[in-house]
């Protein structure tokens, strides 16, 4: 999985700025325990630091081409993530002459660019970020995968261009200010509303998932080589099924290669067990061990488990059926609740901007244990976004809102926000805004009208806005931990076929992603199959109510607290005397825990508020 960065400076000679490479290297260290490199020339410096997953022995970075005529290097690269159809790649480049040193897919990568140049993207298949450097041509590369599986952050100066997995990297550079605008507060106060691009800090940007930058010396070009596409759907409803088993099975036989431990993130529901399914199936079938497993589950959760919008049931009896069913090696993580908020400041470094409170913290957790055992998880992230999992879906196709589906209902948004900071930003003006900057991407299908089009914004909308913020969350609290976790379900080739394929199909047999659980019914338990759509666990302790309260007070006291300079006192205390800020739905996360990370990272990062 790995961590990159880099500095590329048109005037400055970077071979003597081994110092600074190094310490934006170093602020990357969890996402690569194994090892460190780095590489420079005049102009340019490469970091990189290692996980080691495939070839542990030879897949040291920054790695380079080199030229067969005079051994010079002709393309170096700093790569994080993984291109999961490399065997294939490596077999056309082999029968194209060229000859391989090692078994590792960033030289196939490299191999790749030589032979067909910025092309090259367009087949690989996997999750990724990369910098390459082409010697020759004195051009600098950034790339992101299709989806956006992985980060890339960038900032351009007057010289050029500092770049990194985290913003953290950045800021290491002495190159770029934490500051935040308007822009950055409201992705700072909402969730999954961010535009594919932006970083919060307001001098950073994001690659674009599916985008290529080039960098050279008459500027700076962008190049989108990925995106969804609209078509009339052909295929019948059996041969749909069909497809869809057939892409989601070469999903996840390509990513579960790996040199390294490797199992299964499950949570019963049906995205998981499938995923659990089929990899259970391939180790099987190479006559690898049972796959391992994983679940989370709170201590207290028999006794205060209480269903509502988003959570259903408890996971539990569901994970025991699939493990009974498939004979996984299992393991159960038990949180404690009163643990959450312990490790709000971990979580809050793990992404440099505030989060998201217990679904943070327990998703580290989570990521935490399973890595004493594991270095490669499978996880089922994704489906509930390609197939129509969660309740906005159809919801919307009874009574369309006009909005972002996931945060209809929200009244007030700004009642959080101070009365200073309320004269110069509006979140509902703001969102309102950026939802119709999403309604203008959608690529629309001729002739589509009433539910259908509807659907397309809102799959489009999910894609685009939700979907990167729940990978966003995921590479966090797993890398911070040193673990790979993979997504088959955002293979962008099963998500190209999904695109198109019409609503009434999804929901086949009148339940949410029909469609999916058609595709994978005989692997799994009836009782799984069927189960209704059941989300993430989150804490409800009351311990950890308590010590979020309590320490939310003591920043409503606090003279000292730059978040309070942002945050209407009011509001706020009203929701700690109430239950109010818990309101058992995914959106908006309870902001009472938020609170606290905005006043941690504003203290820790020294951000300034630029409005």
């Amino acid at each position: 999985m790995c961590g990159i960065t880099g500095w590329l400076d048109w005037e400055r000679d970077m071979s003597g700025q081994a110092g600074v490479l190094s310490r934006m290297t170093e602020t990357l260290a969890l996402r690569g325990p194994d090892g460190a490199g780095a590489w420079t020339a005049a102009r340019i410096g490469l970091g990189h630091r290692r996980l080691a997953v495939i070839d542990v022995d030879h897949g040291q970075q920054p790695m380079a081409a080199y030229s067969p005529d005079d051994g010079r290097e002709t393309a170096v690269v700093t790569f994080s993530g993984e291109i999961h159809n490399f065997r294939q790649l490596r077999g056309e480049l082999a029968a194209r002459g060229h000859r391989f040193r090692t078994g590792t897919d960033t030289e196939v990568l490299l191999a790749a660019y030589e032979a067909w140049g910025e092309d090259a993207v367009t087949r690989f298949a996997g999750m990724f970020a990369f910098a390459l450097w082409d010697v020759a041509r004195q051009k600098l590369l950034l790339v992101r995968d299709p989806l956006g599986i992985k980060p890339l952050y960038y900032a351009e100066h007057a010289t050029g261009v500092v770049f990194g997995s985290e913003p953290k990297a950045l800021l290491a550079s002495g190159q770029v200010a934490a500051e935040v605008d308007a822009e950055g507060l409201v992705d700072v106060f909402t969730v999954a509303a961010k535009r594919p691009g932006d970083a919060v800090f307001s001098s950073m940007r994001e690659v674009k998932p599916g985008h290529l930058l080039v960098f050279d010396a008459g500027g700076t070009r962008a190049h989108r080589y990925w995106q969804l596409r609209s078509a009339p759907h052909e295929d019948d409803v059996p041969t749909t099924v069909a497809r869809v088993r057939e892409l989601l099975g070469r999903a996840v036989a390509e990513q579960t290669e790996a040199d390294v431990p490797l199992g299964a993130l499950l949570s019963g529901g049906i995205d998981s067990s499938a995923i659990t399914a089929l990899g259970a199936g391939t180790l099987a079938a190479a006559g690898a061990a049972p796959l391992a497993t994983y679940s989370v589950d709170f201590a207290d959760s028999e006794e205060e488990f209480t269903a509502d919008a988003l959570h259903v049931s408890r996971d539990a009896p569901f994970v025991q059926a699939v493990v009974g069913h498939l004979g996984t090696k299992h393991t159960e993580v038990l949180v404690e609740p009163a643990s959450l908020l312990s490790v709000s400041g971990t979580t809050l470094a793990a992404r440099d901007v505030p989060g998201v409170g217990d679904l943070d913290a327990s998703l580290y957790l989570l990521f935490r244990d399973v890595r004493r055992h594991l270095t490669v998880a499978l996880s089922g992230e994704g489906a509930d976004d390609a197939f129509g999992g969660y309740p906005w879906f159809a919801g919307e196709t009874r009574q369309p809102t006009d909005g972002f589906p996931w945060s209809a209902g929200v009244q007030d948004r700004n009642a959080v926000l101070s009365a200073q900071l309320r004269q110069s930003l509006d979140l509902h003006e703001r969102l309102d805004n950026r939802y119709r900057e999403a309604l203008a991407e959608v690529p629309r299908l001729d002739g589509e009208t009433g539910t259908d089009r509807r659907m397309r914004e809102v799959y489009y909308l999910q894609q685009t806005r939700f979907l990167p913020f729940l990978l966003d969350r995921k590479d966090r609290m797993s890398m911070a931990n040193g673990l790979e976790v993979r997504v088959p379900f955002c293979d962008h080739r099963l998500v190209d076929y999904v695109w198109n394929v019409p609503w009434e199909v999804k929901r086949l047999g009148g339940q949410e992603k029909g469609l999916l659980r058609s595709a994978v019914e005989d692997l799994l338990p009836a009782e799984v199959v069927h189960r209704p759509k059941s989300g993430f666990p989150v804490g409800k302790g009351s311990a950890y109510l308590d010590s979020v309260r309590e320490a939310v007070s003591a920043m409503i006291g606090d003279p000292g607290s730059p978040a309070m300079d942002l945050l209407d006192a009011g509001t706020l205390r009203a929701m700690v005397d109430s239950k109010d800020w818990f309101n058992g739905a995914f959106t908006p996360p309870p902001i009472l825990p938020r609170a606290l990370q905005l006043d941690d990272w504003m203290r820790r990062y020294g951000v300034r508020v630029v409005l």
